[in-house]
């Protein structure tokens, strides 16, 4: 997930993130088919590499969609300190499908993923080679994480060629999964009230018509955002992080988009970053 670059430490540049609002291929079984849309991802590139060990062959679609939300602002500098370490830890919102076996060239067997990202964030990588590279490094890592694999970064960019096979429809979630609530028996002590995070409020650009509104929240001893329920509304903003550790609830001044809003928490510092397009002031 891209975050801006007014928000990245330079005195550590790799902190653990992690996402809070991810698009993931597929269905989780019991999930209601109204909480998700069915999408037909376009083809944009195609990635070849190899999987290790064993040196098969790999292919990586990368597809575009309107469905898929944009990442966050990130600039070149910010690339370049990611990319030195060709180990991103970042992550932004993406549509993973379901590997598929296809036939190469050759007639031996091989295997196709498909990637689905922002289609303007897709138009801008075909611009600019150093987040062509990025979008192909974290799309590797993401497929390695899911799919428990080890891809070969030694890969090539297929010319004249958008996709390897067949590209199918995907499974986008449109809506939160509901959070279970816990019931304590009625001779359970009260429990300790939740206190409020201290917390920021940023506009960006500071100066002129507002792009974006930036919540920034401190949560010590909170360790994963698993622990956190976080909901966006159009000028409101309501976090808890359970066990009654904190709980926000905040109007803003700026009416936001919250179906492009995206949450990133670092486990390092601790602290909760929430960015909301502006939609009107």
């Amino acid at each position: 997930m891209a975050t801006d670059s007014s928000l990245l430490d330079p005195g550590s540049e790799h902190q653990p993130q992690e996402e809070l609002l991810l698009t993931s291929g597929g269905r989780t079984t019991g999930e209601n088919p109204a909480d998700s849309t069915v999408i037909q991802p376009c083809p944009g590139m195609c990635v070849k590499t190899r999987s290790q060990p064993g040196n098969q062959k790999v292919f990586i679609n990368i597809c575009q969609s309107t469905s898929i939300p944009p990442p966050l602002k990130l600039s070149r500098e910010d690339l370049v300190e990611l990319l030195k370490s060709e180990d991103t830890n970042y992550r932004f919102p993406m549509s993973l499908g379901e590997p598929h076996a296809e036939i190469d060239s050759s007639s031996s067997g091989c295997t196709a993923y498909d990637v689905v990202v922002n289609q303007d964030f897709f138009v801008r990588c075909q611009k600019d080679s150093l987040f062509l590279r990025f979008l192909i490094l974290v799309s590797v890592e993401a497929l390695e994480k899911k799919y428990n694999l080890e891809l070969d970064r030694d890969w090539n960019v297929l010319t004249n060629r958008k996709s390897f096979g067949s590209v199918s429809e995907q499974n986008i979630r449109t809506k939160s999964r509901p959070v279970i609530e816990e019931l304590l028996p009625p001779d359970a002590p009260n429990p300790v009230p939740a206190k409020r995070p201290q917390f920021s409020l940023l506009a960006e650009p500071p100066v002129g018509e507002p792009e974006y509104l930036i919540a920034e929240i401190q949560l010590p001893g909170v360790s994963s955002c698993t622990c956190l329920i976080l909901d966006v509304g159009e000028d409101r903003l309501v976090l808890s992080a359970r066990p009654s550790l904190f709980h926000l609830d905040v109007f803003h001044p700026l009416l936001v988009d919250q179906e492009n809003s995206l949450a990133q928490y670092n486990t390092h510092t601790h602290i909760l970053t929430v960015t909301m397009p502006v939609v009107s002031s």
